[in-house]
């Protein structure tokens, strides 16, 4: 069986258009999550494929949230293509039904849990481009999908600590800020998005 990711890659896609768009000298940046730079919020994501990718062999995982630069190395866009690479090659067949934590809601098949990922890829495809002055273009239908991800796993986040409350948007905000809101961010306060 073949299982539909067309989604989850385009999801990457759009957090390597940003990544790609980050001059040298911009991965000291502050970026909207906080105490993190441009380059934690690359390692985060980099070490977010290392993650996947464990679940994928049935190995320890890492904790990408830890000390989020260390999956950078000296060049966060070169560490980026090589934990994505190494991560689609993991994604065999039997790797995408293999049954993988997934917080409150026990266990999923790895290829459900991908579906879940974009939500963290597509916010922090927007953290890094407001840290580095880019707009973020990010796929609409990936956005609602993102939203549904959101609604759903957003309460135990907030219970981990992990994501602090919600906001409220502008009246008549679009989807993606109404996203980015739900999970604690003021997009209408940034000038680039």
């Amino acid at each position: 069986m073949t299982w539909e990711l067309s989604g989850y890659q385009r999801a990457l896609d759009a957090f390597e258009a940003v990544l790609d768009g980050v001059d040298p000298g911009q991965w000291a940046a502050p970026s909207p999550c906080a105490g993190w730079t441009a380059r934690d919020v690359a390692g985060h994501v980099a070490g977010g494929q290392r993650l996947i990718e464990a679940l994928a062999t049935g190995q320890v995982p890492p904790d990408p949230g830890a000390d989020p630069g260390r999956f950078c190395g000296d060049d966060p866009a070169r560490s980026w293509r090589t934990a994505r690479g190494e991560c689609t090659s993991a994604l065999t067949e039997t790797a995408l039904q293999r049954p993988v934590p997934f917080g409150a809601l026990g266990q999923l098949p790895l290829h459900l849990f991908l579906g879940g990922h974009i939500l963290e890829l597509l916010i922090h495809s927007w953290d890094l481009a407001q840290a580095t002055g880019q707009a973020a273009r990010l796929d609409p239908d990936l956005v609602h999908h993102a939203f549904a991800t959101a609604q759903v796993v957003a309460s135990t986040l907030r219970t981990d600590g992990r994501l602090g409350p919600p906001l409220t948007p502008p009246a008549r905000a679009d989807e993606l800020t109404r996203l980015l809101a739900f999970m604690g961010r003021a997009a209408w306060l940034r000038t680039a998005q």
